[in-house]
């Protein structure tokens, strides 16, 4: 069962439990209401031929006092409705003894005695007076039934009777229309509501839509297209969409570390085929018969050698990047900038004895990880002094809340659309009109060996695994410059 279903279902049970409740009391009310205005009616005449009956009245014929005229043109010797002998508003009296017996009845009732029932009669024998309802020729009668006293003592029992079908068929007419007007309100009501808890449930359907869609296609551009109040389904609807958007955001988050894993895997794939491709050339050429001179045979070892120093290497990079890039938590100390860009400036100087690297260091200090902080400014410092020809400058200065690392080369700079990759797995660019290439580390021996691209992405992890940054600004002729921002500690 759908929930507009239930909701519909509910709202009307409610609606049927409220009007029945309160036709009922209607019924009740106005049933109690002309019972006791006849009874009282009937009490007032009752009274009457009990005053008439007592010492001091006029006795004598006729047994009961004159009565007020009918109303609706009856009378008391006549019934208002045709054929009818006990119809409404016809008035009938009786006077019996104690015993039961009839002593006196009024004309229109003819051979018909009004009943009174033991208990009544034992209470008007006790000086009670009684009132009960009885079938005459299948019409309805309310009996009063008052005791006579004389002397103190009870003598004789007066009876007046009144038809009550007039409010039989009131109180039937009433009953009818609260049932249908009751009936009519449910199908209005039930109609109405299920019209409402469509319109107040159709931006759950549309949220069930939207999921629906986004589960068929795929796509989490889907959004819920709400524009009423912002009610309890206006705030689950904005919910919805802002948790769309999240996952938007994290689906392209993981559709694009799948494509650049999908591109790593295809780079480092490229980068082992070489070596591997050379390696199985010179196998193949030293098993060669005839055999080759031993001078190439000294050669293809010497390559053979090379290539697997740049497999070692490849797969030492590719380790170094998969540890910082791990999630792998850091030291967080209190590094001294000074020493450790002297020390730092020191193993470049041994690099290349020839190049001129000047420091400009401050006394600050940084909060980070020593031995990671030293990988990161060797990779900066090797970069400047394999792709430039000129004098390197490494700078530290303290700004505010942080410390800023700064290698700065005088080579011919890079271009515009080179920036943005640069900190890319084994991206290779253009300086002017000469090849770029990423470093892949810092080593003191084979310098003159190519890089494979994953120093920059080496050096980005390990600085941002330090809760740091690293930016690079070209121009050019000018050089470029790498930056490394970390956060100062306050107490050195």
């Amino acid at each position: 069962m759908s929930i507009r279903l239930r909701l519909t279902l509910l709202y009307t049970t409610i609606l049927a439990l409220t009007l029945a409740s309160l036709g009922g009391i209607l019924y009740s009310t106005q049933c109690q209401s002309m019972s006791g205005g006849e009874e009282r009616l009937l009490a007032d005449l009752a009274r009457r031929v009990v005053e008439h009956r007592q010492p001091g009245g006029e006795f004598g014929e006729p047994a009961f006092p004159p009565l007020p005229p009918q109303d609706e043109g009856g009378d008391l010797g006549r019934p208002s409705v045709p054929n009818r002998r006990f119809g409404f508003p016809a008035t009938y009296m009786q006077l019996i003894n104690l015993e039961g017996q009839v002593l006196s009845r009024s004309e229109n009732l003819q051979e018909v005695t009004l009943p009174l029932s033991r208990a009544g009669l034992q209470a008007v024998r006790g000086g009670e007076s009684w009132v009960e309802t009885a079938s005459i020729e299948d019409e309805r009668l309310m009996v009063y039934s008052a005791p006579v006293v004389i002397g103190g003592r009870v003598t004789e029992v007066v009876q007046v009777a009144h038809s009550i079908a007039g409010q039989d068929q009131y109180l039937g007419t009433l009953g009818r229309n609260l049932l249908v007007g009751s009936g009519i309100a449910l199908v209005i009501a039930f109609g109405s509501g299920w019209i409402l808890s469509g319109v107040v449930l159709r931006p759950i359907h549309r949220i069930t839509q939207t999921a629906r869609a986004i589960g068929t296609e795929r796509d989490f551009g889907h959004r819920v297209d709400y524009s009423g109040p912002n009610d309890e389904i206006g705030q689950l609807a904005t919910t919805f969409n802002a948790m769309l958007t999240e996952l938007q955001a994290a689906y392209q988050q993981v559709e694009q570390a799948l494509q650049q894993q999908r591109k790593f895997v295809a780079d480092v794939s490229h980068e082992l085929r070489t070596p591997l491709t050379t390696l199985r050339g010179n196998l193949a050429l030293l098993r060669r018969k005839p055999s080759i001179s031993d001078e190439d045979r000294a050669d293809i070892l010497d390559d053979m050698a090379d290539e697997s120093d740049r497999l070692i290497r490849l797969v030492n990079d590719l380790l170094a990047l998969a540890h910082a890039e791990s999630g792998r938590l850091l030291r967080s100390d209190v590094v001294r900038v000074r020493p450790l860009v002297e020390d730092v400036c020191r193993q470049g100087r041994l690099l290349d004895p020839e190049r001129v690297i000047t420091c400009t260091l401050s006394e600050a200090a940084v909060i980070g990880d020593q031995d990671a902080l030293r990988q990161v400014l060797l990779i900066l410092v090797d970069n400047a002094l394999k792709h430039t020809a000129g004098p390197a400058t490494v700078t530290a200065e303290a700004a505010g809340e942080h410390v800023t690392i700064s290698v700065r080369d005088t080579g011919p700079g890079l271009e515009p659309e080179v920036l943005g990759h640069m900190f890319e797995r084994f991206y290779r660019g253009e300086s002017g009109s000469a090849e770029w290439e990423i470093p892949h580390s810092v080593r003191n021996d084979d310098r003159e060996r190519p890089g494979i691209g994953l120093g920059l992405a080496i050096a980005k992890a390990l600085v941002e695994a330090q809760g740091g940054t690293i930016a690079v600004e070209s121009q050019a002729e000018q050089g470029s410059v790498f930056t490394v921002t970390l956060a100062r500690a306050t107490h050195p």
